[in-house]
Parts: structure tokens; sequence; C-alpha cells
């Protein structure tokens, strides 16, 4: 069925504020020619969004002909402050940004373990509100949170699940009550998946998975450009993927015997203390194995040749993970992502792919993630703009 008039007229903004967001300032004329509208109904959208407050007059352009036509439109940024934040097993990490994505303010802090639920929220919900105020007089607009766990695609929101923190529900839920703004909550490896997609080395790619080593593992599955969480959220658990080379296998509520423990950072470890890069005896577990596991990456790949055996073992276990997965979606691109594959770099996927190619027969191209620890805040935000782009041009009536 054809659009009605105001559902076209809600595209065409949403179009246009794309536009400004990716290229601006622009004219009226530049306008038309990127999204293919004739000059009237340029015109209309122009005036349209300026009556809305959403974009204005910001100077001129460099044409000699002076007018109408050559006046230069931009996004009021300040219209609205979109939020972040990054919520990890011991830290959290905020952002708040104008509506051009501009960084207005930022902070984070530990939350460690031995912290009660209670206490946890109110300091990271604390934190939320500091960085909002620091960022100006604005209200927040939409926030955007990401969190380890799964997501309940019925209702949007944080599952309970066993070994993570119950503050991170806490978290989700007071800030709903408390904000006047629409708060949303998203699996990090998803959001990192969307960043990559959006900003980052999977800009070419409708189709690609994305494999999250860290703490713990986790992929992403994006196909045919559309995020897919599966029946119950869970798509991309690998981590209980069963796999040869553990002793045992993963349970319902244990992801112990399946990949994680061939290619989580405590096994990553494992295999760097056997070839002298760490000393096991003195790393404690968590975030600290993390740790422990990009330093080992990082020495491999200084070290040369030296440094071979240790890679080409970690490259073996992520392309055993990795056959499993492609021979099931054959997504033809893989990124590796989280500390450990940004700190592994191109050369680590370099190395992956080669293994990988040994093990399937469905051509997979490896590449290393580009936005760092960075992703799952990127993801965020950008999941905040959408929800106040989707709220800012809905169509009328």
């Amino acid at each position: 069925m054809p659009a009605s008039p105001s559902t076209a007229r809600a595209i065409n903004d949403r179009l246009a504020l794309r536009l400004l967001q990716q290229d601006g300032p622009l004219t009226a004329t530049q306008l038309k020619t990127l999204t293919g509208l004739s000059r009237p109904t340029v015109a209309d959208l122009v005036e349209r969004l300026r009556d809305a407050g959403l974009i204005r007059v910001v100077g001129e352009s460099g044409a000699v002909r002076r007018g109408p036509n050559a006046k230069l439109y931009g996004i009021v940024a300040d219209r609205a402050h979109l939020a972040a934040l990054d919520v990890r097993l011991g830290s959290v990490s905020a952002v708040v940004t104008d509506l051009l994505g501009a960084t207005l303010a930022e902070g984070s802090l530990p939350i460690g373990s031995d912290t009660a639920t209670g206490p946890a929220v109110e300091r990271a919900a604390a934190l939320l509100e500091r960085t909002a105020r620091a960022a100006g007089a604005v209200p927040l607009h939409s926030v955007g949170i990401g969190a380890p766990g799964l997501i309940d695609p019925g209702t949007g929101e944080l599952r309970d699940s066993s070994g993570l923190p119950d503050w991170h529900r806490g978290l989700v839920r007071e800030l709903q009550r408390r904000l006047p703004a629409t708060v949303l909550v998203e699996n990090e490896t998803n959001l990192a998946a969307v960043a990559e997609h959006r900003e980052g080395a999977a800009r070419d790619r409708e189709t690609f998975v994305l494999f999250w080593l860290g703490q713990g593992v986790g992929a992403a599955v994006m196909l045919d450009g559309k995020l897919r969480q599966g029946a119950s959220g869970g798509a991309g658990e690998i981590g209980f993927l069963p796999v040869p080379g553990v002793g045992g296998l993963p349970s319902a509520v244990n992801c112990e015997g399946g990949f994680h423990s061939l290619a989580g950072s405590a096994a990553l470890c494992e295999l760097a203390a056997a070839h002298g890069l760490v000393d096991r005896g003195a790393v404690a577990g968590g975030r600290e194995e993390e740790a422990a596991a990009v330093d080992a990456v990082r020495a491999a790949l200084a070290a040369g040749e030296a440094g071979d055996p240790f890679l080409k073992e970690v490259a073996d276990r992520l392309a055993l993970g990795l056959a499993a997965v492609v021979s099931v979606l054959d997504p033809g691109c893989v990124l590796l992502a989280g500390a450990v594959g940004h700190a592994g770099g191109d050369a680590l996927a370099a190395r992956v792919e080669e293994r990988l190619a040994a093990l399937s027969p469905l051509r997979t191209e490896v590449r290393a993630g580009s936005l760092g620890d960075g992703a799952v805040l990127r993801g965020a935000l950008i999941a905040a703009r959408d929800a106040a782009q989707d709220a800012l041009f809905a169509p009328e009536g």
C-alpha cells in the first residue's frame, strides 16, 4: 500500500535529518540533489523542520549568487541530549552527547563485586545524573544501555542470568523509573556490532558476525543489515557451544566446558602461562584475567617469531568456534572485537582467517574491529539516537 501523506512526510524528514547528520550543513539545493525529492517537497520539509525547532540557518554557501538557495541548514544540536551507558561486571561508563553526537560530558566509576545491589544501583544512577548535569540544562531525550546478558525480545528487558550482578537489572528498572527519557537496553556484543556496522570496520557489509573476545566470549549476528537476537534473545551465545579439546560439556546454567573454556580470558591466560608469557599465579580472576590475556597477545605480537607458537594456538582455538558459526550462517565476514580481539588486531585476524580457511569450505574474511573498547558505548549512543529520531519524526496523527 502507498504511504499516507503524513508517513511520506515523516520518511522524507528522517532522510533529510540523516543527511544533515552525516554531511551537513547543506543547502536546500543540496538536499534536493541528495534526496531526489522535488524542489517544492524539499522546501516544505525545510520549513517543517525549522518550525519544529530541529534545524536552523547556520550560514551561507560560497556560491556567487546569494539568496534563499544559498542558505546552509544545520541540525539544532542542542534540541535534545542523548546518553549511553556501558555496564560491565565491575564498572559503569557514561557519556552524554548532543543530537549530532558531539560529546558534552562523560564519566566512569568502578563498582566492586562486594557492593550490595542497592548501593550499586544508586552509584551507577548517580553517575548518569552527574554526567547529564555536566552536559547542560537540556533534559535527556533517550538513553541507550549496553550490558552483558540476554535481552527478552518480548519485553525488551534484561533477563535474570546466573553469574551476572543483580544490580544490572536493578539499574535499568531504576533509570526507567527516574527518568522521563526513553531508556533502552541491549546486549553489549550486539551494540558493538551495530557500531561497527554504522561507523566501523563493517560499514561495507550488510551480513557479518562480530566475535567478542574478552573476559568471556560471545557473538552478534547481523544479517541483511538487521541485528538478529533470536527467539529468546540468545543468538550468539557461543560460549555454550560444545567443542572438542575441552573436558566435559556445558550445561543450561554454566558455559564451563563449552567454547568459553577454550577461548575465554581465563583459558587464554592458562595458554599464555604455558608459553611463558604470563605468571598465572599472580593473576586473579575476572578483569585481571582479561588484562593479562590482552597483555599476552600484545607481547606475543611484539616478540615476532618467538610469539608465533602462542598466536597460532590462539588462532586455532578461535577458528574452531568460528567454523561452527560459519557452517550454519555463512556470513562471509567475521569481525574480531572485545579487548582481546582489539589487541590482536589485523595480525591475529589474518591468522584466524588462514586457519578457518583450512577448516571450512565457505570463504570467510576475518577482520579486526576498528572501534576498540568504545564500541559498546558507540552502539548504545546509536540506539539512543535512533530512538530520538523515531520520536521526533513520528508521523502526524
